[in-house]
C-alpha cells in the first residue's frame, strides 16, 4: 500500500448530501457485507469493516470530513501523544505516573494501542462526570437564575 492509501482525509461533497443520506439508508437496511465497486468488483466485508464504512458514510452525510489512518498495535510515544492530542512530554508524564502501561525493551518506550484508547475513554468519562458535577453545583447555588448585571461604565 502506498502512503496515500494509509492515511488520507476525505471531505464531504459540496453538493447536496442526498446520495450519502440514501447510502446511509441502504446501510441501515440490513447487515449486508458485500460491497460492489463501480467496475463490478465485489468484496466481502468483515463486520468490523462494515461498521467503519457505515460510520464514514454517516459522518460525511452530516457534512464532516473523515480521516482514515492505519495504526500499528504498538505505538511510539509521539504516535500515542498525537492520538490523544497532547504533547509528547505530557504523554511521557502520563506513562511515568502509571496512568498508561508501557514497555521499554531498549531505549524507546512503546505503548499498546488498546491501553491508549482505554485511557482516552477513562479520561472522557472523568471529564463528563466533572462537567456534570459543575453543572449540579451551579444549579444548586442558583447561578443559572442570577441575571447578568451590566457593568457600570466610568
Amino acid at each position: 500500500m502506498t502512503a496515500s492509501m494509509l492515511e488520507r482525509t476525505v471531505l464531504p461533497p459540496e453538493e447536496p448530501l442526498d446520495e450519502l443520506v440514501a447510502a446511509l439508508g441502504r446501510l441501515d437496511a440490513g447487515p449486508s457485507t458485500i460491497l460492489s465497486g463501480p467496475d463490478g468488483e465485489r468484496l466481502v466485508l468483515p463486520a468490523e469493516v462494515f461498521r467503519v464504512l457505515r460510520g464514514v458514510v454517516a459522518a460525511m452525510a452530516d457534512g464532516q470530513a473523515v480521516t482514515i489512518a492505519s495504526v500499528h498495535q504498538r505505538l511510539t510515544t509521539q504516535e500515542a501523544a498525537d492520538l490523544l492530542g497532547v504533547s509528547r512530554p505530557t504523554f511521557v508524564k502520563l506513562l511515568e505516573s502509571g496512568e498508561i502501561p508501557f514497555e521499554q525493551p531498549g531505549r524507546h518506550r512503546r505503548v499498546r494501542l488498546t491501553d491508549v484508547l482505554s485511557y482516552r475513554q477513562r479520561r472522557s468519562i472523568q471529564r463528563r462526570k466533572s462537567l456534570d458535577r459543575m453543572v449540579e453545583i451551579a444549579d444548586d447555588s442558583g447561578m443559572y437564575e442570577q441575571a447578568a448585571t451590566p457593568q457600570s461604565t466610568r
